[in-house]
């Protein structure tokens, strides 16, 4: 089998996804905060999350999720 080729984006490419990211932040700033609380809240309960990390996925990016998750538990570290 042959290996596949690795495309890498373009630094425009880049640039834009960025952008995007910018302007995705700063239109649901308001909501973001909301909805990443209630989901540390629930995480810090303890209890069931996915329907929590549903709802911030559809206005939050993964790196907010993760950070709002890395602030109240923690980052996951595996034993050696």
């Amino acid at each position: 089998m042959i290996p596949e080729e690795v495309i890498r984006a373009t630094e425009a490419e880049k640039e834009d996804q960025i952008k995007t990211l910018q302007n995705l932040t700063e239109a649901k700033k308001e909501n973001a905060s909301k909805i990443l609380r209630r989901l540390q809240e629930v995480a810090v309960k303890n209890e069931n999350i996915f329907s929590e990390l549903m709802e911030a996925g559809k206005i939050c990016s993964l790196g907010q999720i993760t950070n709002a998750l890395y602030q109240v538990g923690g980052q996951y570290r595996r034993n050696m």
